[in-house]
């Protein structure tokens, strides 16, 4: 695995960077496609788009800063590195709330516009963790079996080493959800339900591919990384609002 693809003159493409962009045009397209179904209007899919990358780019650089508390006393200069170092539950709450801020202020439903943008989410997540396995981050454990991958070229894991692509896995998981969530889309009921089911899906899978992989530097609360701790505080939360609109739903009913 390599991140530098191509050197035309000054400019470099980098493997990480362009698998990025890919994962962002094809989840915009398939976002756009879905919302005319629906008959959505098309400028505030754009805005929220804009403003939910915007978010999404804050929250996953902040959440990475509280991460790197200890070493950013020793390295002031990585608040400075806007091109490494993000975490990407910063970038899923922080897209979501600046969605959230903008339907509020236009008078939209949130939720209905939420469970649209989710299954793109996914979707370059998906292309994102290919990003990942050519830079070499987001690594796995070293391994001795024969499903690993060597990196020899990586600024970031290991090289040399036989190590377990916890980058394949969950750019596998994550476009297996993203279809996953499109096929219930298409049947959904209530609003917030497509949310609810990628939130606990995702952090669900998310959990358990933590436990395979190897950048302990990324921090930790107690025995569980950050990533698993707050996997289980979005699940128990989540159950907690479906719990909560089920039972205001059936109440309803009975009324």
């Amino acid at each position: 695995m390599k991140n530098d693809l191509l050197h035309i003159g000054p400019l470099t493409i980098y493997g990480y960077g362009l698998m990025i962009g890919i994962g962002i045009i094809a989840a915009y397209q398939v976002l756009v496609t879905r919302a005319e179904k629906r008959q959505m209007e098309r400028s505030h899919i754009s805005s929220i788009t804009l403003w939910g990358l915007l978010g999404g780019f804050l929250g996953a650089k902040l959440l990475y800063w509280i991460t790197q508390g200890k070493n950013i006393m020793d390295h002031p200069e990585i608040l400075w590195d806007m091109s490494t170092g993000f975490v990407v539950y910063g970038g899923i709450l922080g897209g979501i709330l600046t969605g959230y801020i903008y339907c509020r202020m236009k008078g939209l439903n949130f939720l209905q516009h939420l469970d649209l943008f989710v299954p793109s989410i996914a979707l370059a997540q998906g292309f994102g963790r290919i990003g990942c396995l050519l830079a070499g981050c987001c690594y796995g454990e070293e391994t001795h079996g024969w499903f690993g991958i060597t990196f020899h070229e990586s600024e970031f894991a290991p090289n040399d080493v036989k190590l377990i692509p916890t980058q394949i896995l969950e750019s596998v998981f994550s476009f297996g959800l993203f279809f996953v969530l499109i096929y219930l889309a298409k049947r959904k009921r209530t609003d917030g339900l497509i949310t609810s089911l990628y939130l606990l899906l995702y952090s669900l899978g998310r959990f358990i591919i933590e436990f395979y992989r190897g950048d302990i530097i990324r921090g930790s609360v107690g025995i569980l990384s950050t990533s698993q701790f707050i996997s289980l505080l979005v699940i128990v939360i989540t159950c907690l609002i479906m719990l909560a609109k089920s039972y205001q739903i059936l109440r309803h009913r009975n009324t």
